[in-house]
């Protein structure tokens, strides 16, 4: 199992605040795909989880390849932190519920639910920010 950075205390502190970020995946032509997300983080297991549709162009981005890269970046005034890793796409209902659950919890509302709804997850291995 990849082994995630540790992160300071100011760093967990932020990254469980009320925020949103930016989302970038790569499209099959490798030009970056760019959205806006909430996501959660657990840093225990050093992954970071964004709830979508299975349709969505970010998880179709996710799909199209073997080992896709992924970041995630939250920035609130000079205060900014990206999180990249591997990310993979994920329908188990146990997995979506975990990420149901942690959304809720970070967010004090759950996710949309559209059809299709899935997880994706990141297993981060690199962390850049100023904080």
């Amino acid at each position: 199992m990849p082994t995630s950075p540790r992160l300071s205390p100011a760093a967990e502190d932020f990254l469980a605040d009320n925020h949103l970020c930016t989302f970038t995946t790569l499209r099959p032509d490798g030009s970056p795909h760019v959205t806006p997300v909430r996501f959660t983080w657990d840093g225990e297991a050093g992954l970071a989880r964004v709830m979508t549709a299975v349709t969505r162009r970010k998880a179709r981005n996710v799909l199209a390849g073997p080992a896709a890269r992924a970041s995630l970046c939250q920035t609130v005034g000079p205060r900014w932190i990206t999180l990249e890793g591997t990310a993979t796409v994920h329908d188990d209902p146990s997995r979506v519920q975990e990420g149901i659950r942690r959304y809720a919890k970070r967010y004090w509302t759950p996710p949309p639910e559209p059809p299709g709804l899935v997880v994706i997850e990141i297993q981060v291995d690199r962390v850049l920010g100023l904080l």
